[in-house]
């Protein structure tokens, strides 16, 4: 446990606030992300093949379970995107790569959660092998729509940032 961390008994305040300003860096790349790459996600799952003649509760099922790993990933590269313009590419890179693959497994770990209660059969693995296998050809059919939402996400980020510290100087 290190200074930096509230509950070490070595606490101390950050007299420059930069630690307060990545934690909302974080937040607001959480949102935006989650929003943005919530918004592919949903037309990722409305466009599966696998989704043709279901009602249209399943794909947006499918696409509300996504977007707590996008706030994740969001999170997480948030402070990043705010470096030098390498920094900022390669968060945008992480982004357009992580989102699919965070995107699947957090829907496939939700449908467990939701069979879990049940009996687990092979039905169980039939069906969570079934989300992992729609959301890759998802994430494939929507591939330039990805990457053009992870690039606004970063010029989003950036902008906000910037306009913010220019507020509080």
């Amino acid at each position: 446990m290190g200074p930096a961390n509230p509950w070490s008994p070595n606490w101390r305040p950050d007299p420059s606030g930069r630690r307060l300003a990545e934690i909302r860096t974080a937040r607001r790349g959480a949102a935006l992300a989650a929003v943005l790459l919530g918004g592919v996600g949903l037309l990722a799952a409305l466009d599966a093949p696998e989704s043709a003649g279901r009602p249209l509760s399943v794909p947006i099922a499918v696409a509300l379970m996504a977007i707590p790993a996008f706030g994740l990933l969001g999170a997480g590269l948030g402070p990043t995107a705010v470096g030098s313009r390498i920094d900022a590419l390669v968060a945008a890179l992480a982004l357009a790569v992580g989102a699919p693959v965070a995107a699947a497994l957090s829907t496939a770990i939700a449908v467990l959660v939701v069979l879990a209660p049940t009996e687990l059969t092979d039905q169980t693995g039939i069906a969570v092998g079934g989300v992992i296998r729609m959301g890759v050809i998802a994430a494939i059919r929507v591939a330039p729509v990805l990457a053009v939402a992870a690039a606004v996400w970063v010029v989003a980020i950036r902008r906000l940032e910037r306009t913010r510290r220019v507020a509080t100087e």
